[in-house]
């Protein structure tokens, strides 16, 4: 099983030491509860991945560890093989060892939209919602955060994410198989928290934004993307099926209303930074992500809207600060 030992003695000594009366429990009933059938093998191919001293480790402009010489290419294509039984890989790109994984999504891309206009993250502790393989977490340490926690329940996600870390040591960033519901209300822990491509899978948005609010210290930013519409403050997009071939998606805003809704929430200095929308070269099917993925969701006739007749993708940044 994952070692989450670092993670727990550095909580100890932090704000969020509250966490603890419970998150041990959780995680064990994440990873248990019931497990997951691929589980045990995911766990098995973590501990015989080879041992690779990299050269080089850059987290700052771009997620690239090692070079393809630090090691014999026979062990570089075992490596791959063994990164490729954790495929699809959504967040991205990275660069492991001369292995590029080219991800479905350009994540470096709107981490450059978002890391211009957010406070430094130099010395913070930071919270990432919703992580998937801690692509977002891996650029916040690179930007200096003293502490980086992710959640996600997908374990397959947390599991390629350790796959990564085996090779970056004793780094200060920690993964978690869980969801924001596991994290104690009124934690008031955080000095930053993302929640990038989350609330639109909310069934009650409002809520969510009021859990991300107790994430934070007094003063503390949100960093929020989610898909938006076009629109007044009034307007709110509710699918009346799927959208983009997505089941779980619910509220979309205009970006009015999302700032509306922050400010009903409580936050303060409420603002877009970004809004930009999304293509088939920022999202798409790649070696891999095999599945299907953008241009298969888009209306062939019209690729400004969605297979179902909706506007086409279009996310907003907004930032926030906790009252």
């Amino acid at each position: 099983m994952l070692d989450y030992r670092a993670l727990y003695k550095r909580l100890e000594q932090s704000d969020a030491a509250e966490w603890l009366n419970t998150l041990e429990q959780r995680v064990d009933k994440a990873f248990n509860s019931p497990r997951h059938g691929e589980l045990d093998n995911w766990l098995s191919m973590l501990d015989n991945l080879p041992d690779i001293q990299p050269s080089q480790i850059e987290l700052t402009s771009e997620v690239k560890i090692g070079a393809a010489g630090d090691s014999e290419p026979a062990t570089l294509k075992k490596l791959e093989q063994d990164l490729r039984i954790l495929m699809p890989w959504r967040k991205g790109p990275f660069s492991l060892f001369g292995i590029d994984i080219n991800t479905e999504w350009h994540s470096d891309w709107k981490w450059e939209r978002v890391q211009p206009h957010i406070k430094s993250l130099k010395g913070k502790h930071v919270l990432d919602i919703g992580c998937g393989n801690g692509y977002y977490a891996l650029r916040s340490y690179g930007q200096g955060a003293d502490l980086v926690i992710g959640v996600d329940p997908g374990q397959k996600y947390i599991m390629q994410f350790y796959a990564l870390k085996k090779y970056l040591g004793d780094i200060p960033v920690h993964l978690l198989p869980l969801g924001i519901e596991d994290i104690p209300p009124s934690l008031k822990a955080f000095d930053t928290v993302f929640s990038m491509g989350v609330l639109y899978h909310r069934r009650s948005p409002l809520d969510h934004l009021i859990e991300l609010r107790e994430c934070l210290k007094p003063g503390g930013e949100l960093v929020l993307e989610t898909l938006v519409i076009e629109g007044d403050i009034n307007s709110v997009l509710l699918p009346t099926g799927r959208y983009q071939q997505m089941r779980n998606v619910w509220f979309l805003p205009s970006c009015d209303a999302l700032v509306l809704w922050l400010q009903r929430c409580g936050f303060k200095n409420v603002r877009v930074v970004d809004v930009s929308k999304t293509t088939t070269d920022e999202q798409r099917a790649t070696d891999w992500m095999t599945f299907d993925s953008l241009e298969k969701f888009l209306d062939p006739g019209d690729s400004s809207k969605t297979i179902e007749g909706y506007p086409g993708p279009m996310r907003a940044v907004v930032l926030a600060e906790a009252p």
